[in-house]
């Protein structure tokens, strides 16, 4: 196993290679890391880039500044379909989806660094890693329903798989943040460090593994696909089809108004 650093640039990630192990670091802290059409695109390229090199036997995601992700750029506006309505199907499906896919399908275990709020689509890429190591300050936040829209990102089969029906529905749909400490209560998360060791635990934590049976890992991984989530594909599909309906009704742009006017949204149903 080479000992060697090596990296690949890109604009909104940080990656490098060394000791067997692939560190991934989401890089817009000005932005809390949020997610652009831009970011999903890179990051499904790191991953593939990780799952194509023999050197890489684990792989670590976490994010620069104070947090994970905020989950999507509000301020970056979607496509819009034809009728003029945001056009969130061909974001997930085009972008986001293709990427929880390879992150479930790389033969190589990877481990989410949470190093602060992991929130929408931020949160469900990480409750789709393998194993998640959080810091005590963290939490984590499936926000969707504040604006209005519905879960996605993988989160409508990763939630249950974790953690259950009741705890899943709370979650979705009371929009709340989860303490790091609960979410080790309720089996969301696999370990929480204090926040001055969360670097040093998730690089142990990513290093042990690349040294272990790396093969071993990736049957257990498609054992467990196998077992927890047989139709991925068909939920992410739903998902998109779902999410492009919220985004089309009325309650969608007033709750993204009122994410950026920091009020409350007075939502129609409609």
């Amino acid at each position: 196993m080479s000992t060697i650093e090596t990296s690949r640039s890109y604009e909104t990630l940080l990656y490098s290679v060394g000791a067997g192990a692939a560190r991934i670091t989401l890089n817009r802290p000005d932005a809390l890391n949020a997610w652009t059409a831009e970011l999903g695109h890179e990051l499904l390229d790191a991953l593939r880039s990780a799952r194509a090199d023999e050197e890489v036997r684990a792989i670590s995601v976490t994010g620069a500044g104070r947090a994970f992700s905020s989950g999507a750029d509000l301020s970056s506006p979607p496509e819009l379909t034809p009728e003029g309505k945001p056009d969130l199907r061909e974001r997930l499906a085009g972008v986001y989806n293709p990427l929880i896919l390879e992150l479930r399908e790389i033969p190589k275990p990877v481990v989410a660094i949470v190093n602060g709020p992991a929130a929408g689509i931020g949160c469900s890429f990480a409750l789709g890693c393998d194993l998640i190591v959080a810091s005590r300050s963290a939490y984590f936040l499936l926000a969707f329903a504040n604006i209005g829209l519905t879960i996605d990102g993988g989160a409508s089969a990763f939630l249950p798989a974790r953690i259950g029906y009741a705890r899943s529905a709370e979650l979705a749909m009371l929009a709340e943040r989860l303490p790091a400490e609960t979410a080790l209560e309720w089996g969301l998360v696999n370990r929480v460090v204090p926040d001055d060791e969360l670097t040093a635990a998730g690089a142990e934590l990513t290093e042990r593994l690349a040294r272990g049976a790396t093969l071993s890992f990736g049957a257990i991984k498609r054992m467990l696909n196998e077992r927890l989530y047989p139709n991925l594909p068909a939920a992410l599909a739903l998902e998109a089809d779902l999410q492009q309906q919220m985004a089309e009704s009325e309650d969608f742009p007033e709750g993204v108004t009122a994410f950026l006017q920091k009020r409350e949204a007075d939502f129609k149903g409609r």
